[in-house]
């Protein structure tokens, strides 16, 4: 490790902060549960990916050699309906919208994970982990179904903290004839002759969705990682089945070692749904907002917490970059000491669970002495600090003038335009035409535009 502090993270399992400690330093394993690619990502999709790059960041600090791998849930009911519905294979639209997924947590600043299983093409190890079960009495077969019994997992609840009866009610469990208990849950289901299937021992069929996660984490990462996350929607009933049936198909060997779960997201105080309408995909917000504007919206709460989206919030989280963009681009006339120099209270804040909050006042602060410093040895450190820090996090990513020429700004702002009402402001104060220059001035700041003369020229920023 390349520090004496230590990172901590929030157990799900044990419900306590805990050092965290990978089993083998040499090669730290983490997967993250990624989309079911039938559609849009929506923001609440948006919130592990860019939770879990930043750990996968910190990690790759800490330790020489990181295995992150998110998968891609490729074969499943909805996406079944989907391709129905438009008359296509399904592969047309897993490979449509697994493709806008990458794209569009790209533009969050989400680095691709090392591994991108598709359940599509573990379904051999599927099948044999389910032989497995059957075998040590932990599933069985019926009529074209497998199921894991339920009844056979003394532990079965832990991770949830669930009793019995809330298990059932909260897993909406079918009532089935050929279940032998009401909690049991499918691992594989009987295809009809149009669904997709795989010939297997137990008739053609298909996956259920648990066992995808298990048998890609058997064959990527091993029996045992070292974290397993996701969002809290999928600590029941979804990861407590991956444990389950992962457990009993190891000789009860852990499937992961921590479990970390981020909060939901709501829109402006509301639970995302459907049926209210409020909905936000990020292809849209893209559209609206820079990527990484949207990134730090996200980053503004703890991860563990419930965030509340809102449209003041994610044109604050811009200003607050501009604010960064800004400070760098005030150290312009200096060479950072350094590509990967990170302030240990920046680092200390992201090894204490992830705490983005404490860890973006540490980058603010670092911002207001970059306005203030004088010092060409002090600037070029302070802006070794900032683009450090901004790495770890997945901020300042772009070059400053970029940012304020365009990457950064909303789509109503003609950058174009802006740079042509400045030259016509210049050409004017030229002329000693001060009417027109100020004229010019009071335009651009009505339109949200302010403007600074400085010894480089005229540079200009969003109000805010």
């Amino acid at each position: 490790m390349t520090t004496s502090l230590r990172l901590t993270l929030q157990n799900s399992l044990t419900r306590r902060k805990e050092v965290f400690e990978p089993a083998d330093p040499a090669r730290v394993t983490m997967y993250v549960c990624g989309p079911t690619v039938y559609n849009f990502a929506h923001i609440g999709n948006a919130r592990p990916a860019v939770v879990f790059d930043v750990l996968a960041r910190v990690l790759r600090r800490l330790y020489p050699n990181v295995v992150y791998a998110r998968n891609i849930t490729d074969i499943e009911d909805k996406i079944i309906a989907a391709a129905k519905e438009q008359g296509v294979e399904i592969s047309a639209i897993t490979d449509k919208y697994a493709k806008i997924y990458r794209d569009d947590m790209g533009t969050l600043g989400v680095l691709p994970p090392d591994i991108e299983p598709k359940a599509t093409e573990t379904v051999p190890g599927m099948i044999a982990m389910l032989e497995t079960l059957i075998g040590n009495g932990h599933a069985y077969a019926a009529d074209g179904h497998v199921l894991f019994n339920v009844p056979s997992y003394a532990e079965y609840g832990r991770l949830s903290g669930r009793d019995r009866d809330d298990m059932i009610a909260g897993a909406r469990v079918e009532v089935a004839p050929y279940k032998k208990d009401p909690a049991d849950f499918v691992l594989w289901k009987p295809s009809t002759p149009e669904q997709p299937g795989w010939d297997s021992p137990w008739g053609r069929g298909r996956p259920g969705w648990h066992i995808e996660c298990s048998a890609m984490i058997e064959k990527h990462l091993g029996t045992t990682i070292d974290i397993h996350g996701g969002g809290i929607d999928l600590q029941f009933p979804h990861h407590e089945n991956e444990i389950a049936q992962s457990n009993c198909a190891h000789g009860n060997a852990p499937l992961a070692r921590f479990w970390l779960h981020n909060g939901f997201v709501n829109i402006e105080k509301e639970k995302m749904s459907k049926s209210i309408g409020n909905v936000l995909l990020v292809h849209d917000l893209i559209k609206e907002a820079p990527g990484e504007a949207i990134r730090l919206a996200l980053l503004n709460g703890h991860y563990r917490q419930p965030l509340d989206w809102t449209a003041d919030g994610l044109m604050q989280s811009r200003r607050m970059l501009d604010r960064l963009y800004g400070a760098l681009r005030s150290l312009a006339d200096v060479e950072a000491q350094a590509n990967d120099a990170v302030p240990e209270a920046f680092l200390e804040a992201l090894l204490d669970d992830l705490n983005t909050p404490r860890a973006l006042a540490v980058l603010f602060d670092l911002a207001k002495q970059a306005n203030t410093a004088t010092d060409k040895t002090e600037r070029a450190r302070l802006k070794a600090a900032l683009l450090g820090s901004g790495y770890l996090i997945g901020l300042l990513q772009a070059d400053p003038e970029s940012w304020f020429a365009g990457a950064g700004l909303a789509p109503h702002i003609d950058a174009e335009e802006i740079e042509g009402l400045i030259a016509a402001r210049n050409a004017a104060r030229k002329a000693r035409d001060f009417k027109e220059a100020d004229r010019v001035r009071d335009e651009l700041a009505e339109r949200g535009i302010l403007i600074e003369d400085g010894p480089q020229g005229t540079t200009w920023r969003v109000a805010g």
